[in-house]
């Protein structure tokens, strides 16, 4: 195979992973500490404080719905791969191929663009007051106390909830978007049992958000080979915000099943169960927690 059907190849792929990520309207975590608090009467106190990636709004977003120019492509010496300078009716042909696509590209990036006003709460991301209205829709629903627009998709957040564990609870929830990828996820049981979940602070699950970042990040280092074995010069492909922080939860109840790595820890608060989260992770944290003495 040549080295430049390698970088056209990955290169495709990447671009075709990035638009599913995009219609997902990705959300992951950054730098954070976490914690959960639950308390017997059924009570519960959550925060996340630290930092949100929204992929939808980030550098990598512009580059899937990018209308390139056209790019000369290489040609080859049949029979030994070498590059050669292509001649003009390559040229031309490869020319006819690109304008003959125009059509379909433009039609693929609207309709993109709608899919993913429609997943954001009706905010355009090509928009550039997207990271405004976010941070305005964020601070009109309850238990966002800080949201601070850093660029790039990246938002500096604190979000403080308490309340009664009457109902299923969801981390991030927000208006208009889908709850696609929870970073935690608190689910009720009968007796008084309490599971928690928390797939986002997981790069293990290839199906959850840091999964499918690990994955594109993959990609497009294959990317990245191909171009460098062609000589040719791609974009550069934007850094993911690392995931990187602590999940607690505290407890007076009695933790009936946990996946921590030293169990939990008596303290004056209650019980106290640590994750250390970083892109090592590889299971999700969970455990399961029972009030009702």
């Amino acid at each position: 195979m040549h080295p430049g059907t390698i970088s056209r190849k990955a290169a495709c792929v990447l671009l075709a992973s990035l638009s599913l990520l995009l219609t997902g309207c990705l959300v992951t975590p950054g730098k954070f500490t976490s914690e959960l608090v639950l308390i017997d009467e059924d009570r519960f106190t959550f925060t996340y404080d630290g930092e949100i990636f929204f992929l939808g709004l980030s550098k990598l977003a512009s580059m899937g719905a990018a209308n390139e120019a056209f790019k000369e492509q290489p040609c080859y010496v049949d029979g030994t791969g070498e590059e050669r300078r292509c001649s003009a009716n390559e040229l031309a042909g490869q020319r006819a191929a690109w304008e003959a696509g125009a059509e379909a590209r433009a039609a693929e990036a609207t309709m993109q663009a709608s899919q993913m006003a429609a997943m954001m709460g009706g905010i355009d991301p090509s928009d550039p007051e997207a990271s405004a209205q976010l941070v305005r829709l964020l601070e009109r629903q309850r238990g966002w106390e800080r949201i601070i627009d850093k660029g790039d998709g990246v938002f500096d957040v604190r979000y403080s909830v308490s309340g009664e564990l009457s109902h299923d609870f969801l981390f991030p929830t927000i208006e208009g978007f889908p709850s696609a990828n929870p970073f935690v996820q608190i689910v009720l049981r009968d007796g008084d049992l309490v599971r928690v979940n928390a797939p986002g602070f997981s790069a293990g699950n290839e199906s959850g958000p840091m999964g499918a970042l690990s994955g594109l990040g993959g990609m497009a280092g294959l990317a990245a080979m191909g171009q460098a074995s062609s000589g040719e010069n791609g974009r550069d492909m934007p850094e993911f915000p690392a995931i990187e922080g602590r999940f607690t939860i505290v407890t007076n109840g009695v933790i009936r099943a946990n996946n921590t790595d030293e169990g939990p820890v008596s303290t004056s608060r209650g019980e106290v169960l640590t994750w250390d989260i970083s892109p090592r992770t590889s299971a999700a944290p969970t455990a399961l927690v029972d009030l009702s003495r």
